[in-house]
């Protein structure tokens, strides 16, 4: 199901409280530098017990959009919104404790944009903090 960002958070609330999706199985986001204005596709994949169902609910945001937290619906999406946090810098509006779950802390940009190579995030990392060659 893809869905307008204005009504993403609408459309899995009702799909916890109306239609039994009582977990939330995944969080996650794809990056997509080159698109004119839509520059990121995120994704919730949620799964009915009662149902046996799965369903995914997709859109579209822009670099610097926030997102409304799904924590109060699935305790579960604590992490992974943390994890879409840290690899992608999506901000999920409302979330309990949103900071990196992956990298330290002070490590500069997000690893699973397009944008820039791991390599060299890496590697400026390592000679920053560690003082050596990373050896990637």
């Amino acid at each position: 199901m893809v869905v307008d960002p204005s009504i993403a958070y609408e459309v899995l609330q009702i799909l916890h409280n109306d239609e039994s999706y009582d977990y939330c199985v995944d969080v996650t986001a794809v990056h997509y530098p080159k698109r004119e204005k839509q520059e990121f596709d995120l994704i919730w994949i949620l799964y009915s017990f009662a149902q046996n169902e799965r369903i995914r609910v997709k859109t579209q945001i822009t670099d610097g959009a926030t997102v409304k937290s799904v924590v109060g619906l699935w305790p579960t999406a604590n992490w992974l919104e943390r994890e879409v946090y840290d690899m992608f810098g999506i901000k999920f509006e409302g979330h309990p404790d949103l900071r990196r779950i992956l990298l330290p802390e002070d490590w500069k940009g997000f690893p699973l944009r397009k944008e820039h190579g791991i390599k060299q995030q890496d590697q400026a990392w390592v000679q920053a903090n560690l003082g050596i060659q990373s050896g990637q």
